[in-house]
């Protein structure tokens, strides 16, 4: 299990396609079996999956601001 060894976005870069594939279906099954027991929507979390992953990979978290951090809420 890759989700297990995640201990931060860094651990996320040495990944390849495959094995970030592999995450995300790990976070999946991991968020159905929560959803399962405490209830709630499920269908936005599936969605961001793998956008948090890329965000990661991507980006020098957390010393670069998401995109959502510079949504204005004014």
């Amino acid at each position: 299990m890759y989700l297990e060894t995640i201990n931060g976005p860094e651990d996320v870069k040495k990944m390849d396609i495959r094995q970030m594939e592999q995450l995300a279906e790990e976070m999946r099954e991991t968020l159905l079996k929560r959803l399962s027991l405490h209830g709630g929507h499920f269908g936005p979390n599936f969605g961001m999956v793998e956008a948090t992953i890329a965000l990661h990979y991507v980006f020098d978290s957390p010393k670069d601001k998401s995109p959502s951090s510079s949504i204005s809420t004014r």
